[in-house]
C-alpha cells in the first residue's frame, strides 16, 4: 500500500509538472502573436535598415502573416487541449467523479491569466523588444507547423466557399489602417492639428486631380504677346507670380512661360535697346498636362523635369487653369504665405462665427483650415459646386441651405454663378 501510494505522489508532482510547462508554452504562444502582429512596422523596417536580422526575420514572418498566425494558433490549441486533459485526468483521480468539474474551473483560470491575459498585456507593453526576442524561435514552428495550417486553411475557403461567400477578395487595409492611426494622433494643440492635417494630405495625393487645386482660368495673370513691350515690363514687375503664361490670338494659344528673372537678365543685355527684344524668344515651352493628372503623379513628374509649373487643359486641348509645384506642397504643410499672400484667400472670418466665403474656394482647403468635414465628391470640388449638387437648382441670392451638419446663405450671383456664400458652422447655427 506504501509503494502504490509513493509512486501515485510520484506521478501526481510529474503530471502537475508536464500541466505548468504546457501552460507556459501555451503562454510563449500567446504573447508571440500579440507581439508580432502589435510590434511597430515602422520600427522594424528601421531595425532592418540598421542591419537588424532579428528585426528582418520579424518582416520576413509578417509577410506571411496568415501561416504565421495560425501555427501559433494551432501550437497554441495543442497545449491548452493536452493540459486540459492531463489536468482532467489528474483531478478524476484525485477527487473522483467531480474531477471534471474541478479541472475546468481550475485549467479555465489557470489558463486565462497566465497564458491569455498576463502574457498578451505585456506584448501589447513590450511588442516591438518580444517580437525581436520571440522571432528565432517563432522560425522553427511556422516551418514545423506551416504544412498543416496551410491545409486547414485551405479546407477552410472550400467550406465557405460551399456556402457561397467569395475568399478570393481579401482587401488591403493597410491604408484604412494607417488613416486610423493618424486620426488616433490625439490632441487640440496646434501642433498635433497640423500634423494630423499633413497626414491625411500625404495619403489623399493619389486620389486627388490637379483640377481641384489648381488657379482657374479666369484668375490667372497671362500676357498678349502683342501688348508693347513697355506695358508688358510693367504687368510682369507688379504681378506677384514670378512665371506667366504668354499668349497669341486667343488666351486658349498659350506659345510659352515667360519668368521674370529671365526677363529682366535679358533687358539688362540689351540696355537702351530693350525694345527690340523678341518675348517669344525669351519665353519657355509651355508644358501641358491633363485636368485628370493626380497630385502624385504630377509632384513625380515637377521632381523629373525639374519644373515649377504646368498648364491645365481638358480632354478638348482647352486652357483650364495652372498648377505650381508650390500648389501641391501647400496640399501638404498647408498655406505657403509670402508678403503677397491673403491668408485662407477667399475666406472672410465675422463677428459671429459665420464665414463669408467665394464660391470658387476648394472645400479641401475648408476641410483642412478648419477641420470641417464637407464632403469632397467627383462631381464637385468648391463651395459653389457643393450648393448647386446638393440644391439640384440655381439659387436665387438670400437663398439658405442646411447640408452635411452646415448652413449655406448664397449672398452673391453673377448670372448663373454663386459667387459669395455665408457658411454657418454647426456650432454657430444658434
Amino acid at each position: 500500500m506504501d509503494i502504490e501510494q509513493s509512486v501515485w505522489t510520484f506521478e501526481t508532482f510529474f503530471v502537475m509538472f508536464v500541466i505548468l510547462f504546457l501552460l507556459v508554452l501555451s503562454a510563449f504562444f500567446s504573447g508571440s502573436e500579440t507581439a508580432l502582429t502589435a510590434a511597430s512596422k515602422a520600427s522594424m523596417h528601421g531595425l532592418e535598415k540598421e542591419g537588424n536580422k532579428r528585426a528582418s526575420l520579424v518582416n520576413r514572418l509578417r509577410e506571411r502573416k496568415d501561416k504565421m498566425i495560425g501555427a501559433l494558433l494551432l501550437g497554441n490549441n495543442l497545449v491548452n487541449i493536452l493540459a486540459s486533459a492531463l489536468a482532467t485526468v489528474l483531478f478524476l483521480k484525485l477527487v473522483g467523479e467531480s474531477g471534471v468539474v474541478w479541472a475546468t474551473l481550475v485549467m479555465t483560470l489557470l489558463v486565462l491569466i497566465f497564458s491569455e491575459v498576463m502574457p498578451k498585456t505585456y506584448a501589447l507593453l513590450y511588442s516591438s523588444r518580444m517580437a525581436l526576442v520571440v522571432a528565432p524561435v517563432v522560425k522553427y514552428i511556422v516551418l514545423i507547423f506551416g504544412p498543416i495550417t496551410e491545409a486547414v486553411v485551405w479546407l477552410v475557403y472550400k467550406i465557405l466557399s460551399v456556402f457561397g461567400i467569395d475568399t478570393s477578395n481579401i482587401a488591403d487595409t493597410s491604408e484604412e489602417e494607417l488613416r486610423g492611426a493618424i486620426e488616433l494622433h490625439e490632441g487640440q494643440d496646434v501642433e498635433r492639428w497640423e500634423q494630423r492635417a499633413m497626414l491625411r494630405s500625404i495619403l489623399d495625393l493619389a486620389e486627388v486631380e490637379v483640377s481641384e487645386i489648381m488657379t482657374h482660368r479666369k484668375n490667372m495673370v497671362m500676357i498678349d504677346v502683342e501688348t508693347p513691350l513697355d506695358q508688358i515690363i510693367t504687368e510682369v514687375l507688379n504681378c506677384p507670380y514670378t512665371r506667366l503664361p504668354i499668349w497669341k490670338d486667343n488666351q486658349d494659344n498659350i506659345i510659352g512661360i515667360i519668368h521674370a528673372k529671365w526677363l529682366m537678365r535679358e533687358l539688362q543685355k540689351m540696355g537702351d535697346n530693350y525694345k527690340e527684344l523678341n518675348l517669344g524668344e525669351v519665353a519657355s515651352e509651355a508644358w501641358f498636362i491633363p485636368e485628370t493628372t493626380t497630385l502624385f503623379d504630377q509632384l513625380q513628374a515637377f521632381k523629373e523635369r525639374k519644373e515649377h509649373f504646368a498648364i491645365v487643359i481638358d480632354e478638348y486641348g482647352a486652357l483650364m487653369g495652372v498648377v505650381t509645384l508650390e500648389d501641391i506642397l501647400e496640399e501638404i504643410v498647408g498655406e505657403i504665405d509670402d508678403e503677397h499672400d491673403v491668408p485662407v484667400p477667399g475666406v472672410t472670418p465675422m463677428p459671429n462665427g459665420a464665414y463669408v466665403v467665394e464660391g470658387t474656394v476648394a472645400i479641401r482647403d475648408l476641410n483642412r483650415e478648419f477641420e470641417w468635414n464637407l464632403s469632397d465628391e467627383e462631381d464637385y470640388s468648391t463651395v459653389a459646386g457643393l450648393i448647386l449638387y446638393e440644391s439640384k437648382m440655381i439659387p436665387e441670392v438670400g437663398q439658405v441651405f442646411n447640408f452635411q451638419g452646415f448652413r449655406f446663405k448664397v449672398t452673391k450671383r453673377q448670372r448663373n454663378q454663386i459667387m459669395e456664400v455665408k457658411i454657418y458652422p454647426p456650432e454657430k447655427q444658434k
